[in-house]
């Protein structure tokens, strides 16, 4: 059973600036607020606040394992570096070795960006190996993999497994089923992902042509114990999605893999005979590496450690201090991102509209057409239903500004060939729908403030996060002669930012080492009908 670890209560931030809030602009407190929620889910932070060390004893999710010099760690993904290197200091001496796969020239890029904590000191037992080059697999991640497997299946019923997982990790172990070869699997999965299938199909698949997936490395463990460290970058933390479930036993169903496959029109005859013939297996991932059929599943421990929610939890905390009412809506925000920016703009309007009995009708329309998008959007209808009663509740007892909080991970339809991310596109509609009818907030704000950026510090390939905007945007804009519809054309967001304002609504946090996808924040003041300044 998986475990998700609250670190929110222990993350060390900023005290509260009570003397310099009123002289706060709601720009900077969106900025603080981001910053929040990106240091709580920092790879050392997260191990640190979820692996405790008393003498001999190391305690995690509740359970208490014995130290013995006998922890062997593991770990794949974009974070693992730095949560490794966290890890082999509170264990010890009582670490034997270990072997991580982390992506190729992240140790130098974590260098030049002066995240020394992130790296493993000189007489670390751990061994780096870097692969998966744009976070595809190859061949230096599959040696990675191998290293990792042959390490597991050595161990016994008194060893411990420390097993380290964040995104990317799918790319940095594959371990195709022989006689497949990785190209082969790619392949198979190129075709798929191309024909439109989903991420859960394209894991259904992935896992039955891997060793390692879908519970196959605790299964290579055999009776030693396993903990995952989980800092997830999916959705809803599935553990079967996350790297694609290493630590997560399932059945493998060869008619449900073929339902798959015939749907997206890849045919046994037009797939390697090699898949085909593997195919024709059938059970577990055990079954396969020549164990028992079934896996003692209280001998492995997943616990999520990071993730959107535990950032937003955060960054709820951080707003606090910062004199912001957070309201956290949801950690799923997903679809296209014109949907998503059409949504903020209708919850901006909601929660500005001026709170008088005259104008039911105006909020009941607004009310049924945030609820239309919630699908659209990966939004559930109670917790829309819920934020509006929040909003409208604030707007009738006159509180001051409220965060709104939100994360996920929109997508973006490619028209064009400019260079843009999903955070900066959404942060440039959203300042468009923001500058429809809206009016200035109290204290002479421009309304509502909206900011998205990646925690990874990085949206699409650009040197930014993501950006920050307001109802100002279409009128600065208009003002230097750049016109927004070009821009989306070609999504070409960045180039926008860039020359706005001189590259100002820019987030330029720089390599972050973690990610948990991505945080939107939207400050919304009070409505204009209050004098009440913030």
């Amino acid at each position: 059973m998986a475990r998700v670890l609250s670190l929110c209560r222990s993350v060390s931030v900023r005290q509260p600036l009570w003397l310099g809030l009123r002289s706060m602009s709601l720009d900077q407190r969106a900025r603080e607020v981001f910053a929040a929620a990106v240091e709580s889910v920092q790879p050392d932070r997260v191990v640190r606040r979820s692996l405790e060390r008393h003498g001999d004893q190391l305690e995690v999710g509740g359970r208490s394992f014995k130290l013995q010099h006998n922890v062997h760690l593991v770990g794949f993904g974009k974070a693992v570096l730095g949560m490794a290197a966290e890890a082999e200091k509170i264990v010890g001496e009582h670490l034997v070795r270990g072997v991580i796969s982390v992506p190729r020239g992240i140790q130098e890029t974590l260098k030049q960006h002066g995240k020394q904590q992130m790296l493993l000191s000189d007489r670390s037992r751990i061994t780096v190996m870097e692969g998966a080059k744009h976070n595809l697999p190859d061949a230096d991640a599959q040696r990675a993999a191998e290293s990792i497997r042959q390490l597991a299946s050595t161990l016994t019923d008194s060893d411990l497994l420390l097993v380290l997982i964040s995104g990317g990790g799918s790319a940095l172990l594959p371990a195709p089923v022989p006689p497949i070869s990785l190209q082969e699997k790619q392949d198979v999965t190129r075709r798929l992902a191309a024909a439109g299938a989903t991420i859960q199909e394209l894991n259904t698949v992935r896992r039955s042509l891997s060793l390692l997936k879908g519970g196959g490395l605790a299964a290579c463990a055999k009776n030693a114990q396993v903990v995952a460290l989980i800092l997830s970058d999916v959705i809803g933390d599935p553990l079967d999605l996350i790297a694609s479930g290493p630590t997560v036993q399932c059945e493998i169903c060869p008619e449900q893999v073929w339902a798959i496959l015939n749907h997206y029109g890849l045919s046994s005859s037009s797939l390697p005979v090699s898949v085909t013939e593997v195919l024709r297996q059938a059970g577990s991932q055990t079954a396969r590496l020549g164990g028992a059929v079934s896996v003692d599943e209280s001998r492995i421990l997943n616990a999520i450690i990071g993730s959107n929610s535990i950032a937003l939890q955060c960054a709820g905390r951080r707003a606090r201090e910062l004199g912001l009412r957070p309201l956290v809506l949801s950690p799923s925000v997903s679809g296209d991102v014109r949907a998503v920016a059409r949504l903020y703009g209708l919850l901006a309007r909601y929660a500005s509209a001026p709170s008088s009995p005259g104008h039911p009708k105006q909020l009941s329309e607004l009310a049924d057409e945030v609820l239309q998008l919630g699908p659209e959007v990966g939004v559930q209808s109670w917790d829309l239903m819920r934020t509006m009663k929040v909003l409208e509740e604030g707007r009738d007892e006159t509180w001051g500004a409220t965060c709104l909080l939100a994360g996920g991970e929109p997508t973006v339809q490619l028209t064009g060939k400019g260079r843009g991310g999903r955070n900066q596109e959404l942060a440039l509609r959203v300042g468009l729908e923001l500058g429809e009818g809206l009016s200035s907030g109290a204290g002479g704000d421009r309304g509502p403030v909206f900011l998205s950026g990646g925690t990874d510090g990085q949206d699409g390939p650009t040197e930014a996060a993501g950006a920050i905007t307001d109802g100002g945007l279409a009128e600065e804009a208009r003002g230097q002669g750049l016109h927004t519809d070009s821009f989306l054309a070609n999504n070409d967001s960045f180039t926008f930012f860039s020359q706005l304002l001189q590259g100002k609504r820019l987030l330029m946090p720089g390599l972050t080492g973690t990610n948990v996808m991505d945080v939107h924040i939207m400050l919304l003041p009070p409505p204009p009908t209050l004098t009440e300044a913030l």
